[in-house]
Order: C-alpha cells, then structure tokens, then sequence
C-alpha cells in the first residue's frame, strides 16, 4: 500500500512540473512504472504477462467504450471516407506493408512474426493525438479526421492482432474458415455491438426515474455485457463494446453528459493503473537486445507504411498535400499497440518479450519524435488558424427527463460588444432564462436591475432550437442599448 501511494504521488508530482510540455499521460505513467520496476530502483519485480493481458483487457473494453460513447455521428459527414477507409483498410495496408518490409529486410524473422509486429502497431492512439492537439488551433476538418482515426482504428487492430496469432498457433484452420472466422469477427462484433446498444438505450428510458448512481453501475455492466457476449458468440468484444458506446452516446439517454463525466474519469484513471503496470512490465537493460530491430521498425512505419496507406486510401478524398502531410506525421503510436504486445507472450509465442520489448521501444520512440514534432510541422505547413473565442458554449444540464432546453454559456467579448445593457432590456428569444453571471471571478444572481458589461459570462437556460440566436440577440440588444443612450443624449429642439 505505501509503494502505491508513492507511485501515484510521483506520477501526480511529476504530471504538475511537465504539464506546460504537454506529455501525454501514457509516457508519465509508463516512465512511473519503468522507475519503480526492478531494473531502475527495484522496489517492485513485475513478470506476470498472463496477468497483464487479462487487466489489458478489462482497460480496453472501457477505453474503447468510453471512444464510442464520446464519438458524436455529426463529427463524421465531413470526414466519414477517410475516417472508415483508414480506420479499416488502412490497419490491414499498414500491417502488411509494415511485415512485407521488416521481413524483407531482416529474412530471419518469419513473415508472420513480421505481420504480426506490423499488426499491433497498426493503430494510431487516441490518448496521444488528443493530449497533443488539446488546446492547439489545427484546422478544424484536419482535427476532426485525425482525432476520429485515433478513436476509430484500434478495434480493427486488435481484431487483426487475434487473427495474426490464430495463424501461428495454426487455429484458425484452412483459408476460406480463416477469412469467414476474420469477417464474422468483424461483421459479428459490430451488429452485436449496435444491438445491444439500442437495447441499453430502450431500458434506461424505461427506468429513467431510479437514482443518478445506479445509472452509472448499468453502465459498467453494458460494457462487460456487450464484451462478453460478442466473446461467447466467437465475434469481437472490442469491437461490439465500441459500437455499443456509438450507439449511447448518440441517443438522448438520463443523465448523459453526467455519464460522460464518469466515462472520461474511469478513461483516465484506467489508462494510468494500466500503464504503470505496463512500465513494470518493462526490462530496460533488454533493450541493447532490440533497439536496432526497434528503430528499423519504427523507420518502416513512419517512412514508408504511414505514407503510402495515408496517400493510397485518400487519393480520392478532398484532401490537399500539406493536409496528408500531417495526417502521415500524425500516425503516433501509443496505448493500444502496448496493450496487443502483451497477448503473444501470455499466448506463449514471447517467451523473451522480445516481442513486446520491440513494441515499446518503437511506441516511445513515436510519442517522443512525432509527438513533439507534430504541431512545429502543422505551424509549418501554415495548418494552424487564428484562435477565435467561442459565441457560446454548453455545458451539463442534469436532468432525468426528455428536455428540449440546454444550459448555455455566452461571453460577451469586448471586441464585438460596446456599453451595457440591463437583464430587463434584452430582447431575448421565447422561455429563455439568464440564470447565473459571471464577473471577475465573482457569481451574481441576475435580476431585472442587472447591468451586462462586456467581459461578463452568461449561463442562459434555453430551448435547443434558439442557442445560434443567442449571440445575435444579445449583441442586438446591445445595440439597440447604445443607440437609446444616443438619442437621449441630443437635445431637443427648441
């Protein structure tokens, strides 16, 4: 228990002193792991890959729900080609390209090991891309397709993964049983996924008056349940616990954007528990063993796999060079290819984890290079745009039942607002409230004496059908404000 503590007090400690570097939380807690695992202090020996997997699995499942559940169908109609060409296609090109090459440069590995290498770093990682992106102004279409790839790919990638290890072990059978198994594990995951996730989002209306904390068990369960099913039907549980969260987080359920909350918190501290065990799991001084291996991959990948999968599968795409450019820098590696290396050695096929050392060495290698060099080439290729203060903002209405209002943030911003206005001069559209004002870090309760000045934060309730009018309400009323003032101002004629 005190050796715990002290890891996630280091890890908290060393996350507030590199925060304006803006790492991502996986190299943190990873490094946290590597430091108190046996080859850097020695104060815990941790060799259990069998051990590994199985937690690696029960982070996935969330990992990947939480993905889907935050995964909105709007964000998808500017870039749905892309995103489904290299989120499927693509984890397949990038594999085979990346076994064919490896192997053809180093014959002693079997094209299989190679193919199998190529498949647990196939996906690109979501964790990374968001923590890198978070807070930079990268074209908004650009984000959108480079942030939902890293959602999107992982499932094809550990479904990918099993097959490559079903070929080795020779359980996958002859050809044609190998590539129905392959598709069922696709077509299978997906349906049970979407499912079940309609049947989740049926019961949680029916007993939408129980407790707020009950919503969050039936959640957890959804998730084991879709995954064990899929499991039980021989299809992929990633994949259905993926399909299942798209399903949820696109209706409009109790309690939702409380639930994201709990979603991003469980995220989070998953990915962190997983992550130290994983550094635990890492033998640093064997890296003299693989490091040649490591960079060679990690050149294939990013010379050669990358581009040409970014280039052959957005060929007819409106998508300009210096776009696929970035895309191609993109490709970082991270949580999900760590997690797939365990599976060969607990299956095994890694009795010296060369396997998952080769893994390691070439996701830090990515998160290292790509990862600090990604937004210095997208203010190169002049991808970045001027950072605009958002109109409004929404934020959590908690609340059981089916609602057509949102509650809503809006800054009045003092480039675009002059003078002030009072609460009961606002011409504002039908049933809107103004609940709560923001000033100068003190909260006033608004009255219809309230003087609005710029700088001032607004918490309206509002009907969804209004919130674009808001902005132009406010400011009209401003407007129409100033130019009263005005007229009182001129003397009558006499």
């Amino acid at each position: 228990m005190l050796i715990a503590s002290l890891v996630l007090l280091t890890l908290v400690l060393i996350a507030s002193i590199f925060h304006k570097i803006n790492i991502p939380v996986i190299i943190l807690s990873l490094a946290i792991g590597i430091i108190f695992g046996s080859d850097v202090t020695g104060l815990i020996y941790f060799d259990n890959t069998v051990f590994a997997k199985e937690v690696a699995n029960i982070a996935l499942m969330f990992i990947l729900f939480i993905g889907g559940f935050g995964t909105k169908k709007q964000s998808f109609k500017s870039v749905l080609q892309p995103v489904s060409l290299l989120a499927t296609v693509g984890i397949i090109t990038t594999a085979l390209i990346t076994g064919f090459v490896f192997h053809l440069l180093v014959p002693k590995v079997p094209f299989l090991y190679a193919l199998l290498l190529g498949s647990i770093l196939a996906s690109t990682d979501a964790a990374a891309v968001f923590s890198i992106l978070k807070g930079k102004n990268v074209e908004h279409k650009l984000r959108t397709l480079t942030e939902l790839e890293s959602v999107a790919n992982d499932p094809m990638a550990i479904v990918l993964t099993l097959f490559v290890i079903g070929l080795i072990q020779g359980t996958q059978g002859g050809i044609l049983s190998s590539i129905l198994n392959f598709l069922w594990q696709l077509a299978g995951g997906i349906g049970i996924g979407i499912g079940i996730g309609w049947l989740a989002v049926y019961v949680m209306k029916k007993v939408r008056q129980s407790e707020a904390e009950y919503f969050f068990i039936y959640m957890i369960a959804i998730v084991l349940f879709s995954y064990s099913i899929a499991n039980v039907s021989r299809a992929s549980g990633m994949l259905s616990v993926f399909f299942t969260g798209l399903v949820m987080g696109n209706q409009n359920i109790p309690y939702k954007k409380g639930l994201l909350s709990f979603n991003n918190i469980i995220s989070f501290i998953t990915n962190v528990g997983l992550f130290i065990l994983l550094g635990l799991l890492v033998f640093p001084h064997n890296f003299a063993k693989i490091w040649g291996n490591g960079i060679l991959i990690f050149l294939i990948l990013t010379l050669v796999s990358r581009p040409i999968t970014v280039f052959l599968l957005t060929w007819f795409c409106d998508i300009g060079l210096k776009e696929k450019i970035f895309l191609i820098a993109a490709g970082i590696k991270g949580s999900v290819p760590i997690v797939l290396a365990t599976y060969p050695s607990a299956m095994g096929l890694d009795p010296d984890h060369e396997i998952f050392n080769i893994v390691f060495f070439v996701v830090t290698l990515s998160v290292i290079i790509q990862g600090t060099s990604l937004i210095p080439l997208a203010r190169k290729l002049d991808l970045l745009v001027k950072n605009k203060r958002k109109t409004y903002k929404i934020v959590d209405l908690v609340t059981v039942t089916d609602t057509n209002f949102e509650l809503v943030e809006v800054y009045i911003d003092e480039d675009f607002y002059e003078g002030s206005c009072l609460v009961a001069d606002m011409e504002l559209p039908p049933g809107t409230l103004i609940t709560l004002v923001k000033r100068e870090g003190q909260l006033i309760s608004p009255k219809g004496s309230t003087e609005i000045f710029p700088r001032d934060i607004l918490t309206l309730l509002v009907d969804k059908q209004y919130i674009e009018m808001i902005p132009i309400d406010i400011l009209r009323s401003f407007v129409m404000k100033r130019l009263d003032n005005s007229h009182k101002e001129v003397p009558s004629e006499a």
